[in-house]
Parts: structure tokens; sequence; C-alpha cells
């Protein structure tokens, strides 16, 4: 099955939802059906069948500003996500994470910017090692 034939018998919504899930994220995505429950549903159809494909903003336009929302939350399970994605789809260099984390230090404090720069050099380092590989 092609990678575009995979969510073809699904509604659309969810279809695309899966698809901008694979493209954001650099990974492939399964659809769980129901026993995902609602907050995959929500998830999938919501957020990236409808949020994410909206016209004004690219996706790495997308990607920066909920970084440095995740950031001030203090999210580092979901930048663990994130940060590995941008380097991955190319969107952000190594260089550029680390000026965020510059940016974070002074914007957010010290100590948040210090674990985001943990996430970064860890995202960074697995990277360069995976491309060693």
């Amino acid at each position: 099955m092609s990678k575009s034939d995979k969510f073809a018998d699904l509604p659309e919504t969810r279809r695309k939802g899966l698809e901008k899930m694979e493209q954001v994220y650099g990974f492939e995505m399964s659809d769980p059906g129901e026993s995902g429950g609602d907050f995959f549903r929500y998830t999938v159809e919501h957020l990236f069948g409808d949020i994410w494909q909206r016209p004004g903003l690219s996706d790495r336009d997308r990607r920066l500003f909920l970084i440095g929302v995740l950031v001030g939350q203090r999210a580092d399970d979901v930048l663990g996500i994130q940060v590995p994605a941008a380097l991955a789809k190319d969107e952000l260099s190594p260089e550029q994470l680390r000026e965020l984390v510059i940016m974070a230090c002074h914007y957010d404090g010290w100590p948040n910017g210090s674990r985001f720069n943990q996430v970064v050099e860890e995202a960074i380092g697995r990277a360069s090692r995976s491309r060693d590989d």
C-alpha cells in the first residue's frame, strides 16, 4: 500500500489530519480507530485536520510559535517531539535552535532556558549520531 493510499478509506478530515501529523512530526502515524478515544480524535481531526491546515503560516512558522509556547509552559515532553522534528524536517538548524535557547533564557528565565537547552542539545546529539550511522 502506498503512503497516499494508507488512509484512503478514512473520512476526509481524519485522513487529512493523519497525513498532516506525519508531515509535521516526520514519522509514520497509524489510526487506532475508536480505541484512540476522543483525545486522539480531536488531535487528529481538529488540531491537524483543521488548525495546522489553515493558510497564513508555514509549518515552520507554526513550529517556531509552538516551541516558544512550550518553552514558556515548561512542556519538555512535547518539546522532545517538536525539536527533533524541526531538525529532521530541516526547518531549524542546530545553530537556530541554540539561538532560540539564548532568547528563552533572557525572556523566560535562565532555569527554563537551561531546561530547553538540554532538550535541544539531546536532539542535536541524536540527530548527529543518526547521520553518522
